[in-house]
């Protein structure tokens, strides 16, 4: 029915609701997933409904420079970074540090591991066979949702929708060497879990 981004556009702009429709189920999810990963759960519908707002009032300029995902994801990006600011949840680095003293002294001034403070090894046990684990598994979900919010955020950016520093740096409004240090430290705090796992077959964190 819409063969490509022009014949979609045209009818978006035409007031289409088919069209409209078709975009929500084609889009809505990778949109949410933008607006979760920069604003938090707890505001990502809103953002997203305000983003397609924005995106209706905008298609007729739009100038297709980029495909119209690259141009809806921007949009969404934008309406999470304003929310964030309007809420006064910008990323402060040292907020991030929160009160586990081990994870900060792992890293230097630059984001760097310090020597002898690096991840214990895991022995026989690879990750993929700790992580087919269901306790390790349910262990670690519980860790990503007490990750302070800008480490989570930088976490899922980077490592499960695979946008690159330069991407992250312009969607959370922090400098590169800002990122680095917030990629270290989530990947510390999750490091730790497998390490702590693998000693006592426990999970650090409790419910």
């Amino acid at each position: 029915m819409y063969p490509d981004d022009a014949t979609l556009i045209a009818a978006l702009i035409a007031r289409d609701q088919q069209a409209f429709r078709y975009a929500i189920e084609k889009y809505q999810s990778s949109m949410l997933s933008m607006a979760r990963n920069i604003a938090g759960d707890k505001i990502a519908d809103e953002v997203v409904q305000e983003a397609w707002m924005s995106v209706l009032k905008s298609l007729p300029t739009f100038e297709r420079r980029s495909t119209l995902k690259t141009w809806l994801l921007r949009i969404v990006a934008n309406e999470a970074k304003s929310r964030r600011r309007k809420e006064g949840r910008s990323i402060s680095l040292e907020a991030t540090f929160g009160d586990n003293a081990d994870m900060a002294s792992r890293f230097n001034d630059r984001g760097q591991w310090i020597t002898g403070r690096e991840p214990a090894e895991w022995g026989e046990s690879s990750p993929e066979a700790l992580m087919s684990r269901d306790e390790l598994r349910d262990c670690i979900e519980l860790v990503l949702t007490r990750l302070p919010e800008a480490q989570a955020a930088t976490l899922r950016l980077r490592e499960q929708a695979g946008y690159s520093f330069d991407e992250i740096c312009n969607m959370l409004d922090v400098t590169e060497s800002n990122v680095r240090v917030l990629l270290h430290r989530a990947r510390s705090r999750l490091f730790s879990t497998i390490d702590h796992f693998q000693s006592t077959g426990e999970c650090c964190e409790h419910p």
